[in-house]
């Protein structure tokens, strides 16, 4: 059947080894592939036995005995604060845990016991104010030490957290506040943002009319700026906890108790609630962690340079590093302020040994060049990692040749909010990894590429990602919906986790993400993913960043629409356009040639960095855009729109 897949367009053959003196030290071995696929939930018990500290260590593994509301570890008792700061306190409590980079140039240096007696006096603050276990705790800041001094409060005594993005508009709060209950909100005057303020207490000022379940909102004083405070119900940060203890007992949390609740987008406009509990997400962050990033705690400085209002972040800024007793970079601002280079004067000051980014950032990176990285040393680094989409194979050989030394393996990772850590992923010291793909499961996972009645595709195929089996990190459901968790994850094909994102199996068995299901085009019967004709452009060595999308035609069902930035040497002409065009068809066929392609500064994209192909298919479409308030570059929208305008009349 025409529709039964996704096509595999797009050959790959390049294939880098681990070096050897990398695989010699290295902390995943082989052996734990057969460990997992021998026994996969005793395998996940033996690493939530070791690598947490618990109260009452678990007697059961996985408890599928209500599918799909699976449990892990259920008899297990713990606290997450304790496995992050109390335990590591007397062997290493002066090893740095944050090395915190203002984005105006300021810095802190905080060690784990510097951590623990704040994050101690700020949840004997919350005490105070009356929160409890299962009270929800809002927060919306900025990339200050506070926000994971108050997830980790937060954990301590039991009151789920609910990070909303500081980039997010009022009516956000709104929205997610109101659905989770949360009794209080905590925030910043401001956040800096490429040298502006970010009015952060204004935005939950105006939220606050709409979310009468707040009885609190504290405010870490950032920026300086002047800010209304409400007497009763608004309260300086500094105020609350300058006369707290610096001991708190941490509540004891059964493993499957509510760690946070993070909101992510949906098909409708209620966003959904995913819901991460105790035991088993930290059995999966700090599994992860340990294994894809290769953690030597007494010598790597580390960097995920997400924001933690993302799980990126969660699990990779706060508790996987933290309960990996590792020593993290932390930094407030973005890749390009003061100049294009700031990442990797931070990398070469602070000697960074691990960076994990996302495919977005290095594509920037390439449009600015490589003159940036060039005046610094990043010879520290022995590890590199992305995160958040597919990464083109141009982009990943950039990443190679440019940022770490060439024999720095390099980690594509795929996973979701929903699944709490990473699913699919090179092991740096065991995984051959090809540029592009995120190779294959990690020890206890299981995945598996359907057609679209859920048979596996063969070798060589594409189709849809599933999980086939229960993992301890998954989400436990969508806050207060049960149902339309049931309906989003578990019902297109009874019994696996839908992943809703398109993937193809060479021939090696390695994985490639497509993107989301909604990216993929069908022209003249031909299922095509729109990752495969980006990559095929990006290959091509002026262009720096293409979005691709389907547009309407009477002949073919949909014809390819490509949306191309250039790379900062290259000029927009007509002959370059027919050359693009050509370069795909010799990359990946003449089906997949764009039929238009427009040349744009900058594409639509997300606060988070990922392009928003929904408005260019309304661009393409002609038909009137969507909504644009979540865009970092809303003003980008209309001067495509007025491009693409301009390419019809003359068309």
């Amino acid at each position: 059947m025409a529709d039964s897949g996704i096509e595999n367009l797009l050959q790959e053959d390049r294939l880098f080894p681990p070096p050897r003196e990398f695989s010699e030290q290295a902390v995943g071995t082989a052996d734990l592939y057969e460990e997992a696929d021998a026994d996969y939930i005793a395998y996940w018990t033996r690493q939530a036995k070791e690598r947490i500290t618990w109260y009452k260590e678990p007697t059961e593994g996985l408890d599928d005995s209500n599918p799909p509301f699976f449990k892990w570890f259920s008899d297990g008792e713990l606290n997450i604060s304790y496995n992050c700061l109390d335990r590591h306190l007397e062997t290493g409590g002066d090893k740095v845990a944050y090395h915190w980079v203002g984005e105006p140039g300021d810095t802190r240096t905080i060690t784990y016991t510097e951590l623990s007696d704040e994050v101690n006096r700020f949840a004997n603050g919350l005490r105070s104010l009356g929160v409890v276990k299962g009270d929800r705790v809002a927060i919306y800041m900025g990339m200050v030490p506070e926000l994971p001094v108050a997830m980790l409060a937060c954990a301590r005594i039991g009151a789920p957290h609910s990070v909303i993005f500081g980039g997010f508009s009022a009516d956000s709060i709104i929205d997610r506040v109101n659905d989770q209950g949360a009794k209080v909100l905590i925030t910043c005057d401001g956040a800096w943002r490429r040298g502006s303020v970010v009015p952060l207490k204004d935005n939950c000022d105006r939220a606050m009319e709409e979310t009468p379940t707040i009885e609190h909102c504290l405010v870490v004083k950032r920026i300086e700026n002047d800010v209304s405070m409400v007497d009763g119900r608004d309260i300086w940060w500094h105020d609350l906890v300058e006369h707290q203890p610096t001991e708190c007992e941490p509540e004891v949390m059964n493993a499957e108790d509510l760690l946070y609740i993070l909101y992510t987008s949906g098909t409708t406009a209620k966003p959904k609630g995913i819901m991460h509990t105790t035991g088993g997400y930290l059995t999966g962050a700090v599994t992860t962690h340990a294994l894809v990033f290769d953690i030597k705690p007494d010598s790597d400085v580390y960097w995920c340079a997400a924001d933690i209002g993302w799980v990126t972040g969660h699990t990779y800024i706060v508790y996987g590093p933290l309960a990996n007793h590792t020593t993290s970079i932390m930094y407030e601002g973005t890749p390009d302020y003061p100049d294009k280079d700031r990442l990797w004067s931070i990398i070469e000051e602070y000697g960074v040994t691990i960076f994990y980014t996302a495919p977005t950032a290095i594509r920037a990176f390439m449009k600015w060049g490589e003159q940036y990285p060039q005046r610094h040393d990043l010879s520290s680094l022995r590890l590199l990692g992305t995160v958040g989409e597919p990464i083109n194979p141009s982009a990943w050989m950039w990443y190679h040749d440019h940022i770490g030394p060439q024999d720095c393996p390099i980690v594509d990772t795929w996973w979701q909010t929903e699944t709490g850590a990473i699913m699919i992923s090179p092991l740096p010291g065991v995984t051959a990894t090809k540029p592009g793909s995120a190779t294959k499961p990690l020890p206890g996972i299981s995945a598996s590429v359907v057609d679209v009645e859920g048979h596996p595709v063969p070798l060589g195929g594409g189709g849809y990602l599933t999980i086939t089996q229960p993992w301890p990190a998954m989400l436990r459901s969508i806050y207060g919906d049960d149902e339309r968790y049931v309906s989003t994850y578990w019902s297109r094909y009874p019994g696996v986790y839908f992943a809703g994102d398109g993937a193809k199996i060479d021939e090696d068995g390695y994985l490639w993400i497509l993107g989301r299901v909604d990216d993929v085009m069908n022209v003249s019967g031909h299922r095509i993913s729109t990752m495969e004709v980006e990559s095929a452009l990006v290959s091509h060595p002026s262009v720096a960043e293409a979005a691709v999308v389907g547009a309407a035609d009477e002949l073919t069902g949909q014809a390819i629409a490509a949306f191309v930035t250039l790379v900062g040497s290259f000029e927009e002409t007509d002959g370059l356009l027919e050359e693009l065009r050509s370069h795909v068809a010799s990359k990946i066929g003449a089906i997949a040639k764009p039929k238009t392609i427009i040349f744009t500064p900058d594409l639509p994209k997300t606060r988070s960095g990922k392009i928003m192909r929904r408005l260019l298919r309304d661009i393409s479409d002609n038909r009137v855009l969507g909504d644009v308030t979540t865009l970092a570059n809303s003003e980008i929208v209309q001067a495509i729109a007025d491009q693409a305008e301009a390419y019809r009349d003359d068309d």
